[in-house]
C-alpha cells in the first residue's frame, strides 16, 4: 500500500510562488487569481511588491498594506499560506530608501583608497574618516578611506513608462543603527497591521539575498562601516591592518588568503548586526525567518534561518551542464538542507526559476525542482508568478512560471510531484554518514561530484559546527541526530577545527582532498570508512540518490540528472519488499525480483519499504 502522505500531501507542502504584485491593483482580482493558483494545486505564496507598481501604491503605504489584507484575509478563508517579503525590491535591508530617508548617515559606506606618492594625507570631507595609512609591498604609501558608498537597491516603480526604474539608496546594514530601522519601518508594521495572523496564515518573513554594498556603481571599493578594522580584527583575531592593500593589490603578499580573510570577517559581523537582529525579531512574533544569503555557498548565515534557504537564478545550474555539479552555485542545495539538519528545523527552501529567461522550458523546471529535492531541499518559492504582464513588466526578471505561461494548463502535475517530494524530505531522517567540511562563506564541490556520480551521499558541515556543537568521538561525528562516520576535507581549516578533529584524524576517517588526489583513491576511502548504502551496477554516473526513512518506512529517491537512459541493477544492504513509485502518475509496483530498474533521461523514481519487511 501506498504511504497516504506519499500519494496525498497536505497542503504545508504546497509550492510558495512569488507573486508579484507589478501593477495597479484591485481586491477583486487578487481574489481571482488566488483562486486560480488554488485550482493549479497552489496553496501558499510569496506576496512579492515588484517594479511597476503605480506610485500610489508606495513601499508600506497605508493603500499598499490595505492589499495585504485583502489577499491574507482571503488566504485564510481558503486554507492558504502567506509569506511576506521584507524589502520594496531588493537586496533587503533598505526599505526601499526609508532607511536613508530617516537618516542620511546611516547610507551604505565602503572601504576605498587613495594611493600618495606624495605621502601627503589627501583632505577628508565630512563624512569621510581616515582608517589607515599603510605601506605597500613596493614601498608606495596609500590611505584607506571609510565613505559614503554610490550604492542603491532596485526599486518599486518605473521611470516614467520603464523600463528605467527607480534606485533608492542602500542601507548601511554592517551597523546596527540603520538595520534597527529597517526592523521599525518594516517588521514593526507587518506586526502592527497583521499580528493576529502571524504564525498561522502568515509562516514567515522572507528577506532577499542583503549585499554588503547594495547594488555598487562604483569600482575598486570593498564592504564596510565606521570602525570595520575594530570588527575584522577581532573576529580573524589578529590586526587586519597590515594587510589592506591586498584587497586592492594582487601583488601583495598572500593577497588571496587576506582577500578571503577580509570577506569571511564581513560576513560573519553581517551576521550579527543583520542576520541575527531579524532572526531575534522573527522567533520573538512566532515567524519563521526565510529568504536566502547573497552567495550559493553562504552556509553560514543560515544558522539564523528558521527556513534556511538558497537561490536558483540566472541558469547558473542548467541540466546536462557542468554546472549541475561544479562551481559555488551546484552547492547551494545542499547548502540549505544540511543548515535545516543541524539546526533541528523542520524546513528548507530554495527560490528557483529567477531570471532564467523566457527559453526557460516545462522540462527545465521540471529537472531544477528534482535537482533541489534530490539534495534535501523541502520547499520551492517559483519565481514568479506576475500580477500583470503589461508592458515591460513581461521581460522584468522573466519568466512568469505561472498563470502566464505556456503550461499553466499542466501546472497541477508539478505542484503535485512537488508536494510529494516536499512531504518526503519533512520530518524524515536522512541516512547518511559521510560530511564535508565548509566556511561559513565557502563550501568545496570538486569531492562532492565524486560523491554524487558514486551515490555516496554527504552533508555539509560548517566549521563553527565542529567548534561549538558537534561531538566529535574516534568512531565519527555527532551532531542533531546525524552520525557522520568520517570527514573530507578540501581546503585547510584553522588550527582550533584540526584539534577538534583529533579524534577521527586518528582512526584515518579524514580524507584531505585536492586537485591532485584522484578520484579513485576517495572511492576506495569511502568504501573503506563509510557503511555502504545501495550498490548500483554497472556504473551510473548521472545517478542521483536520497535515503530517508519516514513514519516506518524506508525511502529512496533516484533521480537520472543526466538525459542518457540509464539501466542499472541495485542491492540493498537489507532485503525487503520493495516498491518503485511514479511522482507524477501516484502509481506504485513491486520491484522486479531481479532489481532491476530503467530510468528514462531526467526521470525521478521512489523505492519503499516498511522497516517491518526489510
Amino acid at each position: 500500500m501506498i504511504p497516504a502522505g506519499l500519494s496525498h500531501p497536505d497542503n504545508e507542502f504546497s509550492v510558495m510562488p512569488f507573486w508579484f504584485w507589478n501593477d495597479d491593483l484591485e481586491a477583486d482580482e487578487i481574489i481571482r487569481q488566488m483562486d486560480d493558483f488554488q485550482q493549479h494545486g497552489v496553496d501558499g505564496f510569496v506576496i512579492h511588491p515588484r517594479v511597476g507598481l503605480p506610485r500610489s501604491l508606495g513601499w508600506m503605504s497605508e493603500r499598499l498594506l490595505a492589499f495585504y489584507r485583502a489577499a491574507i484575509e482571503e488566504a485564510r478563508r481558503r486554507n492558504m499560506t502567506v509569506i511576506l517579503y521584507d524589502e520594496g525590491m531588493y537586496p533587503s535591508g533598505s526599505a526601499s530608501g526609508q532607511v536613508v530617508a530617516a537618516n542620511p548617515a546611516f547610507a551604505c559606506r565602503c572601504l576605498a583608497k587613495v594611493d600618495l606618492p606624495d605621502g601627503i594625507t589627501p583632505p577628508l570631507k565630512p563624512e569621510e574618516n581616515l582608517v589607515a595609512i599603510v605601506q605597500r609591498q613596493d614601498g608606495s604609501t596609500m590611505a584607506v578611506i571609510d565613505r559614503p558608498a554610490h550604492s542603491v537597491i532596485r526599486g518599486l516603480h518605473y521611470i516614467a513608462e520603464g523600463p528605467e526604474e527607480d534606485e533608492p539608496p542602500a542601507a548601511d546594514i554592517l551597523n546596527p543603527q540603520p538595520v534597527a530601522a529597517f526592523i521599525r519601518l518594516v517588521y514593526d508594521k507587518f506586526a502592527e497591521h497583521f499580528s493576529p495572523y502571524f504564525g498561522n496564515t502568515i509562516l514567515a518573513i522572507f528577506t532577499d539575498e542583503p549585499g554588503l554594498l547594495g547594488r555598487s556603481r562604483e569600482k575598486e571599493i570593498f564592504p564596510g562601516t565606521t570602525g570595520i578594522l575594530e570588527y575584522v580584527n577581532r573576529i580573524l583575531g589578529y590586526d587586519f591592518t597590515p594587510h589592506l592593500p591586498a584587497l586592492w593589490y594582487a601583488d601583495e603578499p598572500e593577497a588571496d588568503r587576506y582577500r578571503k580573510d577580509y570577506a569571511y570577517a564581513v560576513s560573519l559581523r553581517l551576521e550579527e548586526t543583520y542576520y541575527q537582529p531579524l532572526s531575534a525579531w522573527c522567533q520573538k512574533h512566532g515567524l519563521s525567518l526565510t529568504g536566502h544569503p547573497a552567495k550559493g555557498d553562504d552556509i553560514g548565515p543560515l544558522r539564523y534561518f528558521q527556513i534556511p534557504g538558497q537561490d536558483l537564478v540566472w541558469r547558473w545550474v542548467l541540466p546536462d551542464q557542468p554546472s549541475a555539479l561544479e562551481g559555488a552555485e551546484s552547492t547551494q542545495a545542499k547548502c540549505s538542507s544540511s543548515a535545516m539538519l543541524h539546526a533541528n528545523l523542520r524546513r528548507n527552501a530554495n527560490e528557483c526559476y529567477g531570471a532564467y529567461g523566457h527559453e526557460l522550458s516545462w522540462d527545465e523546471m521540471n529537472w531544477l525542482a528534482r535537482w533541489a529535492f534530490v539534495r534535501g531541499v523541502n520547499l520551492l518559492y517559483p519565481h514568479a508568478f506576475y500580477y500583470s504582464i503589461r508592458g515591460p513588466r513581461r521581460d522584468e526578471r522573466p519568466p512568469d512560471v505561472g498563470p502566464n505561461s505556456p503550461w499553466w494548463h499542466r501546472f497541477s502535475e508539478y505542484a503535485l510531484v512537488c508536494r510529494r517530494l516536499s512531504w518526503l524530505n519533512t520530518d524524515s531522517l536522512h541516512v547518511c554518514h559521510l560530511a564535508i567540511l565548509g566556511r561559513a562563506d565557502y563550501l568545496p564541490w570538486r569531492a562532492a561530484k565524486i560523491c554524487f556520480r558514486h551515490q555516496v551521499d554527504f552533508n555539509y558541515l560548517e566549521e563553527r559546527d565542529i567548534r561549538d556543537n558537534a561531538v566529535i568521538e574516534p568512531d565519527g561525528i555527532h551532531i542533531a541526530g546525524m552520525n557522520y562516520q568520517a570527514l573530507i576535507l578540501e581546503y585547510e581549516p584553522p588550527q582550533e577545527v584540526i584539534t577538534a578533529l583529533a579524534p577521527l584524524i586518528s582512526q584515518g576517517r579524514v580524507f584531505r582532498y585536492s586537485e591532485t588526489v584522484t578520484a579513485e583513491s576517495l572511492v576506495a576511502w569511502m568504501a573503506a570508512y563509510v557503511t555502504e548504502d545501495i550498490q548500483v551496477k554497472p556504473a551510473a554516473p548521472g545517478l542521483r540518490l536520497r535515503h530517508v526513512v519516514k513514519d516506518s518506512h524506508h525511502y529512496y529517491i533516484l533521480f537520472n540528472e543526466e538525459i542518457k537512459p540509464i539501466n542499472f541493477r541495485i542491492s540493498f544492504p537489507f532485503k525487503g519488499m520493495w516498491h518503485i513509485y511514479d511522482v507524477v502518475t501516484g502509481r506504485g509496483e513491486p520491484l522486479p525480483e531481479n532489481m532491476r530498474l530503467h530510468l528514462e533521461g531526467h526521470e525521478l523514481k521512489i523505492l519503499f519499504a516498511k522497516n517491518e519487511e526489510i
